[in-house]
Parts: structure tokens; C-alpha cells; sequence
């Protein structure tokens, strides 16, 4: 927690599932969060797709690249996905990294990891986050039949 004001009206924080196609396989980007203090954090939270809250007067599009700068050092184009969140608390997102993507990790988290979506989504809890997870894989998933 970074101690800056959060939005007052929803969606009050955004998510951002990056993904990449590397090596023949589509993975998804999890980050570990720190506990209070620095130290590793394991258990509900740990592992999670970019997120963070929404500032007064910032729009989620806004919020979403800002998140997405200053957590993982990426600069990626978003598509938001209106009707895909698993709560209208939080603005769901996508964005397609290229698969020799500099990930540079925050003082917020201290590690991440590349997963194919069958080990991603297990490690995302509580399940409203994985559901958001779940939700952009369909998306892409279609997107990428169409194509």
C-alpha cells in the first residue's frame, strides 16, 4: 500500500492480465507481493495479475497504464474488457507483452513468474481473482480464433 488517496466511485481499482506468446505456448504474468515489512508474502493475495487502486479523478484507462509503468516498467497498449470483470469494483484489462519483455518488479513485489494459464490460475487467489484471470484467457482465447 503506497498510502494515496483511492477513487470514491467505481470501479475503485483496476487489474491488468498481460500476457505473451513465447516458445509456442500463451503465458500469463503473475506477480508476489510483499507483506508489511518486506518479507515474501504466501497465501491469499501472494500471486496476482498487475492490479491496483484508481486515484481521485484518474479514469480506469489512465489508472491501468499508470499501474502498469510503475509496477512492472511496461509501457503496453490496454484493451479493456467492459463486461469481463468478476466485480464491479474493478476494471478489467488486457495487454499482450512481446515475448522478450523486460519485466522491472516495483519495491511492492519481489518476484514473477511467466505461467501457461493451468498453473496461473491456481495460484491466484481469493477466486475473484482468478476469475478476472479466467475471463481475459477467454477473451483472448477468441480473439486470437478469430484472427
Amino acid at each position: 500500500m503506497d498510502g494515496l488517496p483511492v477513487a470514491h466511485e467505481r470501479p475503485y481499482a483496476c487489474c491488468v492480465v498481460i500476457w505473451r506468446e513465447a516458445e509456442g505456448r500463451r503465458e500469463f504474468l503473475l506477480l508476489r507481493g510483499l507483506a508489511p515489512g518486506g518479507a515474501s508474502y504466501e497465501g491469499e493475495w501472494a500471486w496476482t495479475p498487475r492490479s491496483g487502486a484508481r486515484q481521485p479523478g484518474e479514469t480506469p484507462d489512465a489508472a491501468a497504464t499508470r499501474e502498469l509503468a510503475e509496477e512492472v516498467g511496461l509501457a503496453l497498449p490496454l484493451t479493456p474488457l467492459l463486461d469481463g470483470s468478476a466485480s464491479e469494483d474493478v476494471a478489467l484489462y488486457v495487454a499482450q507483452a512481446p515475448p522478450d519483455a523486460e519485466v522491472l518488479l516495483d519495491d511492492e513485489h519481489d518476484a514473477f513468474l511467466w505461467l501457461p494459464l493451468d498453473e496461473a490460475f491456481p495460484r491466484c487467489l481469493p477466486s475473484i481473482v482468478a476469475a478476472g484471470l479466467a475471463n481475459a484467457a477467454v477473451w483472448i482465447e477468441m480473439c486470437s480464433t478469430a484472427a
